[in-house]
Parts: C-alpha cells; sequence; structure tokens
C-alpha cells in the first residue's frame, strides 16, 4: 500500500535534499505505523469484501469512513450456515445505515406492517445472521491534511533517527536525540495524534499495544 506522504512533502518538511529511496522508506514505516495504530487503511480502497460476526441489530463495517454512492456500492448478504441459502439484504427494506453501522429494522408488525425489515423469518427478527458479508469501498481518496502531518512526524523521526538510539557518537562529536524518538514514547506520541484526529472525524479507534 502506498505511504501516507509523498517524498515531496517530506523533503518541504526536512528542507534539504533527500535519498528518493531512503525517504521512501521512512515514510512506507511511518505510514505503517500509523494505520497500525489507527487500526485504519485509510487510503481508499474499492471494492473491499469482509465477512462479519452478526447476531445482533447492529453490524459496524470496520474501515471508515465508508464510500457509498453510484459508483461504490454497498452489497450485504447474509451467509447461509449449515448448507443454508445465503441471502442478500436491501438497505431502506432489511436494513439501514449511519456512517459504517448498518441496522437491522424492528420486525414488520412493530412498525404497522409498513417495512418488511426483519426478513427473513427462519430466526430471531431483526437481528443479523450469524456470519454477513459486505462488499464496500472505504478510506480517503485524498489524505486528510492532519493525517498527513502525524505521518510526517513520525517519518522526520525515522529519517534522523533510524536505530532508535538515545545517543551516538562519530569521532569527536556527539548528539543526543530527544525522548519522543524512542520506540514506545514515539508510539504514545503517535497515538495521542491519532486520539485527538479521530475523535474530530469521528473514523479512528486507536488501539493500544
Amino acid at each position: 500500500m502506498e505511504p501516507l506522504a509523498t517524498v515531496e512533502q517530506l523533503t518541504a518538511r526536512l528542507r534539504q535534499p533527500l535519498d528518493t529511496t531512503e525517504a521512501t522508506q521512512a515514510l512506507t514505516d511511518a505510514s505503517g505505523l500509523v494505520r497500525a495504530i489507527a487500526r485504519q487503511t485509510i487510503s481508499f480502497v474499492a471494492g473491499d469484501t469482509v465477512i462479519l460476526v452478526g447476531g445482533d441489530r447492529t453490524l459496524t463495517l470496520p474501515q471508515r469512513p465508508a464510500v457509498v454512492d453510484d459508483a461504490h456500492p454497498l452489497t450485504v448478504v447474509e451467509r447461509g450456515v449449515f448448507g443454508g441459502e445465503d441471502i442478500p439484504m436491501v438497505e431502506h427494506r432489511d436494513f439501514e445505515r449511519v456512517g459504517n453501522v448498518l441496522t437491522r429494522g424492528y420486525p414488520w408488525y412493530w412498525t404497522n406492517n409498513t417495512r418488511l425489515m426483519g426478513w427473513p423469518y427462519n430466526r430471531p427478527l431483526g437481528v443479523w445472521g450469524p456470519r454477513v458479508q459486505v462488499t464496500y469501498s472505504h478510506g480517503y481518496q485524498t489524505i486528510p491534511d492532519d493525517v498527513i502531518a502525524i505521518v510526517l512526524d513520525v517519518a522526520q523521526v525515522l529519517w534522523s533517527n533510524p536505530d532508535g538510539l538515545r545517543s551516538k557518537t562519530v569521532g569527536g562529536y556527539s548528539e543526543t536525540y530527544a525522548t519522543e524518538t524512542l520506540g514506545r514514547d514515539l508510539v504514545e506520541r503517535i497515538r495521542t495524534r491519532l486520539s485527538v484526529t479521530g475523535r474530530r472525524r469521528g473514523v479512528f479507534s486507536v488501539r493500544q499495544m
């Protein structure tokens, strides 16, 4: 998967010429770390298919934000169990979608027979089946500026101190790095920044590591 920021952006941040291969590696590593902590691909992915565990009224699509339009349809199928039939689900009939949450309706007789939500009748009405296959598109076609800033922060650390050293000495020259360049401190720094960004955008669920 492509890095979340470009070599040109990192060059502008550091204000110095960079080796393209080394800069790309720093951005790739930084993007991978940010994605792992956010638990999101962040980049746009079209037509991703996942199998989710049902059993409740709500089903949350794991990657955010969901992109659903004419060019990027949402396909939902309840998978048959024990040789049972797969059942396609229809939005506004079998479920409603708000953002990344798919909610099954109440049984039809709870809505004065005006909706068919809750079909089929071979299990508890208004509850998703045990396994649900969802095909959908998600992520950003243009990476948000605040996410790019986080990735550049991490890439800058990886570029300046790729081995995660506290200090190094070359000849008679000694250099001490800030504590935030060290592994655990860097992860905490990323997590804090992503938590703020995630709350504002409503898209990240930051993982404890």
